[in-house]
């Protein structure tokens, strides 16, 4: 991008399922990029304790030396709907005090495949780069074309107008 700096990148933002999903690739995806960041010497921010994808990348990057934060809602913690936070756990009020604590703690996003709370958090960093309330790198990291039909459609938005080129 014209004028733009290159972006040390320390720490990064792993967004993806509380499910393995269907497909083997998805979660071996999600160990190689765990593998990677410690590889780069890169620290891991991540919302959620240890189920699945996640539990894959916090699991291979902590193995591999990064240092690993979770980021979890007390509510949550306290319910044991998360299972354990491999790493650090950083336990916050709310939802949005979540979202709020992987922002701050994060030079990039990358999104592996998930749900609709991997769906609503690469959004909503999105929206914000959209605003320009941040330029932090961010990134879809598509096992298998899962992000393919996602990417028609903001083609599509992009197309009739309802979103710019370079929000896409």
């Amino acid at each position: 991008m014209a004028g733009s700096s290159i972006h040390h990148i320390r720490n990064i933002c792993v967004f993806g399922g509380s499910s393995p999903g269907k497909e083997k690739e998805f979660l071996e995806s999600a160990n190689h990029l765990g593998q990677v960041l410690a590889e780069r010497k890169i620290h891991l921010v991540y919302g959620e304790g240890s189920l699945r994808l996640m539990e894959g990348v916090s699991i291979a990057a902590f193995l591999g030396g990064s240092q690993v934060l979770g980021v979890v809602p007390k509510a949550l913690a306290k319910e044991d709907i998360i299972e354990k936070t491999i790493g650090e756990e950083l336990q916050v009020s709310t939802m949005f005090d979540r979202m709020n604590a992987m922002f701050n703690h994060a030079d990039a996003f990358i999104a592996l495949p998930g749900g609709l709370g991997t769906l609503k958090e690469i959004f909503h960093i999105s929206s914000w780069a959209q605003l320009h309330i941040h330029h932090k790198p961010i990134g879809l990291l598509n096992v298998n074309g899962f992000y393919d039909n996602l990417l028609s459609f903001l083609d599509q938005a992009v197309e009739k107008e309802f979103l710019t080129s370079s929000a896409r």
